[in-house]
């Protein structure tokens, strides 16, 4: 797969990615990371500048004083213990970067030079390092903080192994589910476990709300419309021989529609507080962390294919097979200007490539190579056209 790069930038990429693996942080905590990637920035030239608490933006010029085009990797790892076995395995006890989050950093970084070995690019370019994706807040903040300034286009991509290496995967639409998690608080009437007529049990009747909260998506949702309401966590009681007075709940919620994503949250509260009722009851439910669903514009995704087609061969751009239900908080980008996310093929060869957020995760990294010279030809691909405008900011935002 190197051959998509030269040799001493794919050995870089390497091994600035193993760097990042062995040492791994949470989101916002990105420290040592963002120093690692400022000091590779340094080493190549690229004037660049911290924002927010960890992340990075940085800035290739251009012919010109005009818009730019961006392009953004994630930087932060999960709360997992790593059992890969991998030489340069984290040295971190539960942290771990198992989603590819340390690929997409080593890729952005040989991306940027790659570029500087173009000359004069045909526009400026902004290079973005985000933190706290999984948290999906990191781009959101970016975005406030201003890393979208002066910036026309925006585009992106994952490490994905469901798909061999040297694809890229390219679809018009959407690629990436909304999310939305939801805490239930239930409060009921604790009572000795021995007399439960004289209290209200938060277990029984939190045992219903999940319940319950399972048919919105099977009898309230058009079955094309892909959803998900998932509880994940359900926490209550202290005792065996004590009935629990209060119950929380927590999960999330999953839609690529926007009025199928406003019905799910409607019906959630509707469906919660209506079953607690139901039993003497009474739930409060909240909503936080909302992430918009990742959709590609067309003509965004035909610029992304063209420039794929330039790195792999037009047999290797494939489509997606369906949209990914897993969130992305590359949306809040695209809420603000048009862009492309798309996904490198990065399967493991052998008889297992482990899934992404397990304590196995491992990739091909080959994929490196693709993915740099991909954000290379997609910068200079959008770069050249004949005009880059700054789109307004949103009314409301």
């Amino acid at each position: 797969m190197q051959r998509f790069v030269p040799e001493p930038v794919f050995e870089r990429m390497v091994a600035v990615r193993r760097d990042l693996h062995r040492h791994p942080e949470l989101s916002w905590q990105e420290e040592r990371t963002a120093e690692r990637v400022c000091a590779r920035l340094r080493e190549l030239g690229v004037p660049h500048r911290r924002v927010t608490a960890t992340g990075i933006v940085a800035d290739l010029p251009g012919r010109g004083e005009g818009p730019r085009v961006a392009l953004r990797a994630d930087m932060d790892a999960l709360p997992i213990q790593e059992e890969t076995g991998l030489p340069f395995a984290s040295v971190h006890d539960g942290v771990m970067h198992a989603c590819g989050h340390d690929g997409h950093m080593s890729m952005l970084l040989g991306a940027a030079e790659l570029l500087r070995r173009q000359g004069e690019l045909p526009a400026a370019v902004r290079l973005i390092f985000q933190p706290a994706e999984e948290t999906g807040n990191g781009a959101r903040a970016m975005v406030e903080a201003g890393a979208l300034d002066d910036v026309a286009m925006i585009f992106g991509g994952h490490l994905d192994r469901a798909y061999p290496p040297g694809t890229v995967v390219v679809a018009d639409g959407v690629v990436n589910a909304s999310t939305d998690t939801f805490r239930i608080r239930i409060a009921g009437q604790g009572a000795h476990a021995a007399r439960p007529h004289e209290g209200v049990d938060a277990v029984v009747v939190g045992s219903f709300v999940v319940t319950a909260l399972q048919a919105i998506v099977a009898r309230e949702v058009d079955p094309v419309q892909p959803a998900v309401v998932t509880v994940g966590r359900f926490h209550a009681g202290s005792a065996s021989n004590i009935m629990a007075g209060d119950a929380e709940l927590e999960g999330t919620i999953r839609a690529n529609d926007p009025d199928v994503r406003d019905h799910l949250l409607r019906a959630v509260r509707r469906v919660s507080e209506s079953v607690a009722g139901l039993h003497h009851a009474t739930a409060h439910v909240e909503f936080r962390d909302p992430t918009p669903a990742v959709r590609n514009a067309p003509p965004m995704a035909a610029l992304a294919r063209r420039a794929a087609a330039r790195v792999v061969s037009e047999r290797d751009v494939t489509a997606l097979r369906h949209a990914n239900m897993g969130a992305e908080d590359f949306s809040w980008y695209l809420e603000r200007v048009p862009g492309c996310y798309v996904r490198y093929g990065a399967r493991l060869r052998g008889p297992e490539s482990p899934p992404a957020h397990s304590s196995r995760f491992d990739f091909d990294e080959g994929a490196l190579a693709v993915g740099a010279a991909w954000l290379c030809a997609v910068a200079l691909e959008a770069g050249r056209r004949a005009k880059l405008t700054v789109p307004e900011p949103p009314s409301g935002r």
